[in-house]
């Protein structure tokens, strides 16, 4: 699949957490590829909180205090644009917060949604004509768009 010139991403929340996890691969990259607005990034307001409740759990914190966990999601809300929740498209995945990180692609014309959970999240997109693609996936189509940003 081929990207857009600065697509228009959703990132799921384990993305970030695999972020936060290890600095070694891809999510991490991606990540890191925020403050250059190598991608426009979209959030929600209830994909904030779960981001900040997800991050902020005991087992995802390895030796971060939670303000460095707020300092992140403040970098994040200031550079994603934000996404208004229209219209809601409930149920179409297993788990309702599945649910939450699809609307708030499809409520903000995402060119992607960035999730590991392709199990879940792969066949209701497909409904939208919504790419999925795997962290992995997503860094490389990002560097073959633009190889030296």
């Amino acid at each position: 699949m081929s990207l857009p010139e600065a697509p228009r991403v959703v990132l799921d929340t384990n993305v970030l957490v695999a972020a936060a996890r290890s600095a070694g691969g891809a999510s991490f990259s991606i990540v890191r590829a925020v403050p250059a607005r190598r991608f426009e990034l979209l959030v929600s307001v209830p994909l904030m909180v779960e981001y900040e409740a997800v991050l902020k759990r005991p087992e995802h914190m390895a030796g971060r205090r939670p303000h460095d966990v707020e300092a992140f999601l403040t970098l994040i809300s200031r550079r994603a644009t934000p996404v208004l929740l229209h219209t809601l498209w409930r149920p179409q995945a297993r788990d309702p917060a599945d649910d939450m990180v699809l609307e708030t692609a499809l409520n903000g014309r995402a060119d992607a949604l960035v999730t590991f959970n392709q199990r879940d999240l792969a066949r209701p997109a497909r409904l939208f004509k919504l790419p999925v693609y795997t962290p992995g996936a997503f860094w490389q189509a990002l560097q073959m768009e633009n190889p030296h940003g």
